[in-house]
């Protein structure tokens, strides 16, 4: 079995078919996805250039998603990444989303565990199973942005401190400030 922590490789032939290198079959951009939502890390390069199109796939993955009716970004959310792109704030744009997607990491992070110690959903059958898929998920949506697979054991720490109320506001104070940036 591959190494967890080394991304899958996919190749793009010149047919723009994607060739997963583990399996050494085709995959679909759903398969790719799907990889993804179960926590694996992926690199999509083309074959002849060697050029990385990862972000490319994943772009086209999200706005396949959007198309289907599968919506999670907001409308003023997607105005305001494409208004990024044509102002001076385009610079700030993806350190303010990473913070954002990290500070969302850690308070699910913090509510999962609080979850697990003080009720009695602690012990409902599946609960494991929706924490694994809720990291997946938290991974598969800020691994592009953050480059990490999820918060380090400091940061972790120093989320144990923090409350809930503390964390939802410093996210609306980020929206705030992403907002005013992009006007």
């Amino acid at each position: 079995m591959a190494e967890a922590n080394k991304p899958l490789l996919i190749k793009r032939y010149a047919s723009r078919r994607l060739y997963n290198t583990e399996t050494s079959d085709y995959v679909t951009l759903e398969d790719i996805a799907v990889f993804i939502r179960e926590g694996r890390e992926v690199q999509i390069v083309d074959l002849k250039s060697g050029d990385d199109l990862t972000r490319q796939y994943l772009l086209q993955i999200i706005a396949e998603h959007e198309s289907r009716g599968e919506s999670v970004l907001p409308v003023d959310v997607l105005t305001d990444l494409v208004r990024s792109y044509t102002t001076q704030a385009s610079s700030v744009v993806p350190q303010v989303l990473a913070a954002s997607f990290e500070m969302l990491r850690q308070s699910q992070t913090q509510m999962m565990e609080n979850m697990a110690k003080a009720s009695p959903v602690a012990s409902m059958p599946g609960l494991e199973a929706i924490q694994a898929q809720q990291a997946a998920f938290l991974k598969a949506m800020t691994g592009g942005l953050m480059g990490s697979s999820g918060p380090t054991p400091e940061m972790a720490e120093d989320a144990k401190g923090d409350d809930l109320d503390t964390i939802k506001k410093q996210l609306a104070d980020l929206q705030a400030k992403l907002s005013a940036m992009t006007k």
